[in-house]
């Protein structure tokens, strides 16, 4: 597993403003499509791509273009979507699937998929799931394992936040056979007694679309 840290002033501020409690929820949807523009910035720099002929106003040239078969985009429902703004506005020719995973409450590295709207074959395909929060690390193995199944051998996850302990999860049980990569603005202190993120920046999916009780 491969895991990047962005190190840069503008994610800093843009994560602390984030963070804050009194920050409201149009202010935090578009924070987070930023943040994950300048994720998404580093997370696609392996991206396949192929020579291209084209004419300049002055000249022939050969450019490059992204390869197909297209990169696919998959956001973890719900928090997920929140995520997908940022990352369609840098790859518009992407694909999207979907993927509906909970956290068993009672066994917090388990996983319920309740949701899936992927192609059956992801043979060759470079895949990017997003996530704001990597907390236990059960949803994203399980949610890797879920595309691998399906033949994708290259997948990087994009999170906002990460705990420790979901990082060192991910790395012990992540199947080594794929080519895996993780990209998060920070990682945190700890997990709390309910596997929240401390210090954190809380419910993701409630803070971007309202709690839904």
């Amino acid at each position: 597993m491969e895991l990047h840290v962005l190190n840069h002033p503008l994610v800093e501020h843009k994560l602390t403003v984030l963070r804050d409690k009194n920050t409201p929820s149009s202010t935090f949807r578009e924070l987070v499509s930023e943040l994950v523009m300048l994720e998404a910035y580093e997370a696609t720099r392996n991206l396949s791509v192929v020579s291209t002929p084209i004419e300049t106003p002055v000249a022939p040239t050969l450019g490059k273009k992204l390869a197909a078969p297209r990169p696919l985009i998959v956001p973890v429902l719900r928090a997920g979507l929140g995520m997908l703004d940022g990352m369609t506005r840098l790859i518009p020719t992407a694909e999207v699937g979907f993927l509906g995973m909970k956290r068993d409450e009672e066994h917090p590295t388990q996983q319920v998929t309740y949701a899936n709207r992927l192609p059956d074959d992801l043979t060759g395909r470079q895949c990017f799931l997003i996530d704001p929060m990597l907390a236990t690390g059960g949803t994203l193995v399980a949610a890797t394992h879920y595309l691998a199944e399906r033949g994708a051998k290259d997948v990087t996850a994009i999170n906002i936040i990460a705990a420790p302990e979901g990082i060192k999860f991910v790395e012990e049980h992540i199947d080594p056979s794929i080519d895996f990569k993780v990209v998060v603005c920070a990682v945190d202190e700890k997990l709390d007694d309910k596997c929240y993120i401390v210090p954190g920046l809380g419910d993701a999916g409630d803070r971007l679309y309202g709690v839904i009780d």
